[in-house]
């Protein structure tokens, strides 16, 4: 298999469920820095005209193919590797169900809270207050399910969990839950996923410069 080529930062998660996939799959694949927050690179016309048209990362590429969405970049490579793919049609619609989920709460409300606490400018604190309490309904739906499962839809680990893993390995004091205490079916599935082969955590993982958060 060719070397892939990632772009991506070291703080995204985003970027790092990509990065995460690659390096569990053991999928030949370099890193190129993207400088997000200096210049906002990812925002610029020549981004979004010459790498891709959304203007965010991770964007993948593959010989000559070019993937972004990090849903979309985890399902061609399941497809690819035949690793963390579901194992027929219905273990596929409860990933997409549960990538869906992630995308659009699980995800969405952690990227969001931990980037007002760390790196944006004098938040609202309502604004703030309110983010934590979308992160904590979340985890609550998510902790409910691993109380039944091992992993998100069962048994084995799949690009569902590789998805909804993409920010839980950052330092908790980026996103300080008391996650042990309040979310303990969640905390045990974040020690499976660290002890599958292959993994390394996103500062470890991802290339180029950190912009640490300002707290």
């Amino acid at each position: 298999m060719n070397e892939m080529i990632l772009h991506c930062f070291p703080e995204s998660g985003g970027c790092y469920k990509a990065a995460l996939m690659l390096a569990l799959t053991g999928t030949p694949w370099r890193g190129v820095w993207v400088d997000y927050f200096a210049t906002g690179q990812t925002r610029t016309p020549e981004w979004r005209e010459g790498v891709s048209v959304m203007g965010e990362v991770p964007v993948l590429e593959d010989g000559g193919l070019v993937l972004s969405q990090s849903g979309v970049i985890l399902h061609h490579l399941a497809e690819r590797t035949g690793q963390f793919a579901p194992a027929d049609p219905a273990e596929g619609r409860e990933i997409l169900r549960w990538i869906l989920f992630d995308n659009h709460k699980f995800t969405s409300y952690l990227a969001t809270w931990r980037f007002l606490l760390g790196w944006a400018k004098d938040p609202d604190p309502a604004v703030v207050a309110f983010f934590r309490a979308r992160v904590e309904a979340a985890f609550a739906v998510a902790e409910k399910q691993l109380e039944r499962h091992a992993f998100i839809t069962g048994t084995r680990p799949t690009i569902a969990d590789i998805s909804m893993n993409g920010y839980l390995h950052y330092p908790e004091a980026e996103w300080p839950l008391g996650l042990a205490a309040r979310y303990p079916a969640v905390s045990a599935w974040i020690g499976r996923m660290r002890a599958l082969p292959g993994w390394r955590a996103p500062y470890e993982l991802l290339p180029g410069p950190r912009t640490p958060p300002h707290g």
